[in-house]
């Protein structure tokens, strides 16, 4: 285990975070207050980031994983409209506002 001050680490941060990732705790210091502490990855950590930031919001409750597995398909889904329609809809509705935008105050 090792205490180095900010100053020192703030210059050196990669090698104390290479320390931390080979095993070694690191604790860091504010005038000579221990203020935080570097460690290594606990057992069962995903290596990869965002499969460990995953896992803590599952852990955390914000989280629900699928269902569904992984190597089943999703059913197909019907579309609710064509592009066609959709434009056409579109089109009608932008009508509508400049027909009442052009019509006289008092309406």
């Amino acid at each position: 285990m090792r205490a180095i001050g900010l100053k020192v680490l703030k210059n050196k941060l990669s090698e104390y975070v290479r320390l931390a990732a080979g095993g070694e705790v690191v604790l860091i210091t504010d005038r000579d207050r221990v203020v935080a502490e570097i460690t290594p990855p606990r057992p069962g950590r995903s290596l990869i980031a965002t499969d460990a930031r995953l896992a803590e919001l599952v852990r955390d409750g914000l989280l629900t994983p699928a269902t569904i597995p992984p190597d089943v398909p999703l059913p197909t889904m019907k579309p609710i409209m064509s592009s066609a329609d959709v434009l056409a809809d579109q089109r009608k509705d932008r009508a509508d506002r400049r027909s009442a935008s052009t019509r006289p105050s008092g309406w």
